[in-house]
């Protein structure tokens, strides 16, 4: 079984490019024998259903499952049922210079099974229409939705193991990303999405392993950066609330006065009069 943890590293940290992202649709009983794969890839399963045989290993994939080939494996497939197959092909290029581990996760063939996502699809779509975008700028825009698509993917993954019982772990990094990323803009959709849950249940499990609802979380975290800024006494307190997420100085006042009894003005005084 692949290990998502160390998966995701190597997307994380390794050198990468997209050479490549392709929609085919294949016909019912379509045959393909024999077939040497060329480039790393991820075939994505939009709808059908197909059996593929790879270096005689045995797969079968539905709409959600997630295949990773290398280059230079046997492949075999053949489309099963009376319905067309549709699917994604993304194709990279690693760069593995310095990587002294020869049993590179990339270098295998294997399967994922995140479930149907119709924001991988949307991804997939994107990222489809920006490969080719010439420039640095654009280059960039298309790692971003490649790792988008992954994490959307791995996490999806993560979900389905802990389907039933979510881990203290999975918590624990939504705790850790709003730890960082408390100055954008979060909703509880936005959050339940990221680790491929509903808001429902994402809300329920992260309020039993916290004691916080997440939007609760995320005012009491915003609202003690903003303490910490407020005492140095340096900062104008528009500048504040845009630093931990607020445009709207005034709203940023009522939550700040809401939390600490006293408006930011009256904190800062305070704060002074400490000293």
């Amino acid at each position: 079984m692949i290990d998502l943890d160390k998966l995701a590293g190597i997307f994380a940290g390794c050198s990468y490019d997209i050479e490549g992202t392709y929609r085919l649709v294949i016909q019912p009983q379509s045959v393909l024998s024999d077939f040497r794969t060329v480039r790393h890839g991820f075939l994505f399963i939009i709808r059908g259903e197909a059996k593929m045989c790879v270096n005689g290993t045995a797969y079968r994939l539905l709409p959600g499952s997630v295949f990773h080939a290398a280059p230079g494996m046997r492949l075999d497939s053949r489309v099963i049922g009376q319905s067309e197959l549709e699917y994604y092909l993304l194709f990279y290029r690693l760069d593995k210079l310095g990587n002294e581990n020869r049993d590179h996760e990339c270098d295998s063939h294997f399967k994922l099974e995140p479930g149907a996502n119709p924001r991988v699809t949307e991804l997939l779509i994107l990222l489809q229409q920006n490969v080719h975008t010439p420039g640095g700028i654009g280059k960039l825009r298309v790692k971003e939705l490649f790792l988008s698509i992954v994490h959307q993917v791995l996490a999806g993954c993560r979900y389905r193991e802990n389907s039933h019982f979510p881990s203290k772990r999975v918590i624990e990094e939504a705790v850790a990303y709003i730890n960082g990323h408390y100055m954008n803009p979060l909703t509880l959709d936005g959050l339940a999405e990221l680790h491929a849950m509903s808001s429902k249940r994402f809300s329920y499990f992260f309020h039993k392993y916290t004691g916080f609802r997440p939007i609760d979380y995320v005012i009491r975290y915003r609202m003690e950066r903003a303490s910490e800024l407020l005492k140095t006494g340096h900062f104008p307190i528009r500048d504040i609330a845009v630093s931990v997420g607020y445009a709207n100085q005034l709203y940023f006042s009522r939550i700040f006065k809401k939390k600490f009894g006293v408006s930011p003005s009256a904190y800062i005084h305070k704060m002074e009069n400490y000293k």
